[in-house]
């Protein structure tokens, strides 16, 4: 007997998994409790086709989400193939430009969580004053805000915000994790399952700083042990799988809800 969850003939195999681990990780932020109605998006560049990546189809929950009815987009925003439904143009303003130029940026993941939108409405922006905010010392970037992301200008506007200046001696790099000023956070990683780890660092770093905030003046961590919480942290490191285990639990979660999102 067929499984129900077969690949459709219309989908390569390395397409279809990519796929199903994207349509996996809209499960996953309903499960935590981080969608926003219809709205925010993540992003995943279909292998093999550099010039393509998966979003979100726009009007619906992600609860609806499914691996075919995901939708492919090409660099100038564009659909490839059919869709039934359309994407949202905040979605492509910068995940189509992060993709285009960056050819590390496999996965990009926006939301609008009250902790990191709380904090991105902050002056000072992230405190790194806990354990969560350690690991992501030296990775942040800020975009000041320019209102609803739905102008193609802002695109590469905000590519050169997440661009850094890298240590003496480096050329410059483009932050993992930028917030944009008064909105929310972007996080972009090599892989989904490293941006995912990356969003739960920054939703914890943020939910510990307000929590903190209340109480008064944060200690300060020293620098130079911040430099080796990033060195040691799961994240970043690939010998520690950069997300990846984490990834695999959450999704045999959703597997065990609903594993509808495979069809």
């Amino acid at each position: 007997m067929s499984s129900p969850f077969a690949r459709p003939a219309r989908f390569e195999p390395a397409e279809w998994e990519a796929r199903v681990q994207l349509a996996a990780a809209y499960r996953i932020f309903d499960l935590l409790g981080w969608t926003e109605m219809i709205y925010n998006h993540l992003s995943l560049r279909v292998p093999g086709q550099e010039a393509h990546y998966l979003i979100n189809p726009f009007g619906l929950h992600y609860r609806e989400v499914t691996a075919s009815n995901l939708v492919k987009v090409d660099a100038r925003g564009g659909v490839v193939g059919h869709s039934d439904w359309p994407i949202n143009p905040a979605g492509f303003t910068f995940h189509g430009a992060i993709h285009a130029t960056l050819p590390d940026a496999h996965c990009v993941m926006h939301v609008h969580t009250t902790p990191t939108m709380a904090v991105c409405c902050l002056e000072e922006g992230l405190s790194f004053s806990n354990f969560y905010a350690a690991q992501l010392w030296g990775q942040v970037a800020y975009h000041d805000f320019e209102g609803i992301t739905v102008h193609l200008d802002e695109g590469q506007r905000i590519l050169a915000s997440a661009t850094v200046p890298g240590a003496p001696g480096q050329a410059a790099r483009v932050a993992p994790v930028l917030l944009l000023r008064n909105h929310g956070p972007v996080v972009i990683g090599h892989s989904l399952p490293q941006a995912l780890g990356l969003m739960w660092l920054v939703q914890r770093a943020c939910e510990v700083q307000l929590a903190s905030m209340s109480m008064g003046a944060c200690r300060p961590i020293p620098v130079p042990v911040m430099e080796r919480c990033v060195r040691d942290s799961l994240n970043f490191n690939p010998n520690f799988g950069a997300g990846q285990d984490v990834f695999d639990a959450m999704q045999r979660q959703v597997d065990a809800i609903d594993p509808g999102y495979r069809r």
